[in-house]
C-alpha cells in the first residue's frame, strides 16, 4: 500500500461522511450546537479533526493566522505526509484553503464544491480559480499541546 492509503485506511469512517459547512470554523461558537464534525465543518476544521486523528494537535487558527504562526507550526519547503497545505486564488492567505497532504502528491480536503471529504491529486487545485495558488505548507511542531 503507498503512503496516502496507508494513511487513509488508518482514517475511521466517519470522517468520509462530514459535510461541509461554512460557518463552522476553528474557533466559532455555534449557539446550541455540540462540538465535532458530525454537523459538519469547514475546510479548516476538518483538517485539524484529521490531524488529530493522528495525534497532532492545531490551535484553533483561521487560515491566515496558521500560514503566519511559528509557534505551532513551522513552513516547509515541500509537503510531508500529515503536513497542512494552503492554497487560495490570489496568493492572499486571509481566507485560503486548507488541506492535509497525504503524500503520493495527493490532498485530503473539504470543499463546498463536493460537500464532502475527498482526495485530490495536487494539479486538481491548480484547475480551479479558488484553489490555483499553492501557498505552501506547514507542518505541526511535534511537541504542541
Amino acid at each position: 500500500m503507498n503512503g496516502s492509503g496507508a494513511l487513509l485506511a488508518q482514517l475511521p469512517d466517519r470522517f468520509w461522511s462530514v459535510p461541509y459547512r461554512g460557518a463552522r470554523f476553528p474557533g466559532a461558537a455555534v449557539v446550541g450546537e455540540r462540538p465535532g464534525l458530525e454537523l459538519g465543518a469547514n475546510c479548516q476544521l476538518f483538517a485539524y479533526a484529521v490531524l488529530a486523528h493522528f495525534g497532532l494537535t492545531v490551535p484553533p487558527l483561521r487560515s491566515s493566522e496558521l500560514w503566519h504562526d511559528t509557534a505551532d507550526t513551522v513552513r516547509v519547503p515541500e509537503p510531508g505526509p500529515l503536513d497542512l497545505v494552503l492554497f487560495s486564488g490570489d496568493g492572499d492567505p486571509y481566507g485560503a484553503h486548507v488541506g492535509v497532504w497525504l503524500g503520493d502528491d495527493t490532498v485530503l480536503h473539504l470543499c463546498v464544491e463536493v460537500g464532502r471529504p475527498v482526495v485530490w491529486a495536487r494539479a486538481a487545485f491548480a484547475e480551479r480559480a479558488p484553489y490555483r495558488v499553492f501557498l505552501g505548507a506547514k507542518r505541526v511542531v511535534r511537541g504542541s499541546p
